[in-house]
C-alpha cells in the first residue's frame, strides 16, 4: 500500500467521525467499476443521490470512476483496509480470490431475465450466501444490481443450441468459453476493439458482446445482423457492498434505508436500460436488414443443462463454489428453469 493510498484512508475515517460527532451524519467513498459519463455510472450517480433523499441528508455517498483511487480489481483490499467505504462492481473481478465469486457473478445460462437473478439474491438465499462469501474479507454487501441480460451477436441464423455447433465465435476466456465449448461452439478469445472486424471478414460467426443497445450503437448488426434477443448466456451480477465495520456501526433504520434503494435502483437500472434496448430493437427491426431471434423456453433450458457441467468444474475449486452451485441450482429447480 503506497503512502497516498494509506494518507486517504486515514482521511476517509477521519471524515466519517466528523460527520458522525456533528449530529448522525454519515460520509462514505465508493468507487465503481465504472468510467464517469458511462450509462450505468450515470445511473448509479443517481441511486447515491436517492440515498441522500431516503435518509434525509444523513448520509452522503461520493461515488468516484473506475481507477480513481485503486485499480478496479483492488477495491475489495482498499475497502478492508479503509482506503475506500464502498464499491459498486462486477463480482467477477475476484474470482482468482474465490471461484464462488465468479460463479455466483456470472453462472453462464443461469438467467433468461433480470427479475430471476433478483428473485435468487433477495428471496433465495443468494443475499445470505453473498454474505457468508464476502464477509471473512472485511466487506458487507448490501444488494445487485445488474446492466440486464446481454444480447448474442450473430452473422447467422441461431434459433437453438443446434445451431451452436461449430459456430466460430468470440468469447472472453473462463466459463463463459467453458459453457460455449460445452455446447459445441469454437469459441476464441478476442478484444473486444476486434469484434466488428472480425465479423465482417468472417473470422467469426458471431459473438459474446453487450447489450443489444450498445451493440446497435457501434453497428455490429451491419455486419451480424441475426442477433439473440433476449440473450440467453451472459447477465453479470454487480454488487454494492461495503465495509463490514462501518455497516455494523450503522443504525438500523440507515441499513434498511439503503438496502430498500438499492432494491429500487436494481429496478430503475433494468428498466432503464431494457427500455433502451427495446428502442434500439424497434430500430433494428425497422430496417428491414436485421432479423431478431428470441430462443423459446425449451431451448434456453437446454442452454442451462449444459451449462450445469461447467458449474459443477467450477464448484470443485472451493468450498464456497460448492455452496453457490448447490444454492443456484436448487433454486433453478424449484423455479421449473432446468430440464
Amino acid at each position: 500500500m503506497t503512502k497516498s493510498l494509506m494518507l486517504t484512508g486515514a482521511f476517509g475515517v477521519a471524515s466519517l467521525l466528523a460527520g458522525t460527532a456533528l449530529g448522525q451524519e454519515y460520509s462514505f467513498t465508493f468507487q465503481s467499476s465504472d468510467p464517469a459519463g458511462n450509462p450505468n455510472f450515470v445511473l448509479q450517480q443517481g441511486w447515491t443521490e436517492s440515498v441522500a433523499e431516503a435518509t434525509g441528508g444523513r448520509v452522503e455517498i461520493e461515488l468516484l470512476p473506475v481507477g480513481s483511487i485503486v485499480e478496479h480489481n483492488e477495491t475489495q483490499d482498499a475497502i478492508a483496509a479503509g482506503i475506500l467505504d464502498g464499491h459498486i462492481t462486477d463480482t467477477s473481478y475476484f474470482a482468482g480470490r474465490d471461484a464462488a465469486f465468479g460463479l455466483i457473478a456470472n453462472p453462464v445460462g443461469a438467467w433468461s431475465a433480470p427479475q430471476q437473478m433478483f428473485d435468487f439474491i433477495n428471496e433465495g438465499g443468494g443475499k445470505e450466501l453473498m454474505n457468508d462469501i464476502l464477509e471473512p474479507y472485511g466487506l458487507h454487501f448490501i444488494g445487485a444490481t445488474t446492466p440486464g441480460l446481454e444480447a448474442f451477436v450473430s452473422a447467422v441464423p441461431l434459433d437453438g443450441v443446434d445451431d451452436l455447433q461449430g459456430l466460430k465465435m468470440r468469447a472472453p476466456e473462463g466459463l463463459v468459453q467453458q459453457v460455449f465449448a460445452a455446447a459445441g461452439a469454437a469459441p476464441v478469445n478476442l478484444p473486444g476493439s476486434e469484434v466488428f472486424t472480425s465479423l465482417d471478414k468472417g473470422v467469426i460467426d458471431a459473438a459474446d458482446y453487450s447489450v443489444f443497445s450498445t451493440n446497435q450503437a457501434q453497428g455490429l448488426h451491419d455486419v451480424a445482423p441475426h442477433p439473440v434477443y433476449p440473450g440467453f448466456h451472459s447477465m453479470p451480477l454487480v454488487e454494492i457492498s461495503m465495509n463490514k465495520q462501518a455497516w455494523d456501526e450503522l443504525p438500523a433504520d440507515i441499513q434498511e434505508a439503503l438496502e430498500q434503494t438499492v432494491r429500487d435502483f436494481a429496478q430503475h437500472q433494468v428498466d432503464a436500460l431494457a427500455a433502451a434496448d427495446e428502442e434500439a430493437v424497434a430500430e433494428a427491426e425497422a430496417s428491414g436488414d436485421v432479423t431478431v431471434h428470441n430462443w423459446s423456453d425449451e431451448e434456453r433450458a437446454k442452454f442451462r443443462a449444459i451449462a450445469m457441467g461447467e458449474w459443477e468444474s467450477v464448484a470443485e475449486q472451493s468450498q464456497n463454489a460448492q455452496r453457490v452451485y448447490e444454492a443456484l441450482t436448487a433454486y433453478l429447480r424449484e423455479e421449473g428453469l432446468l430440464e
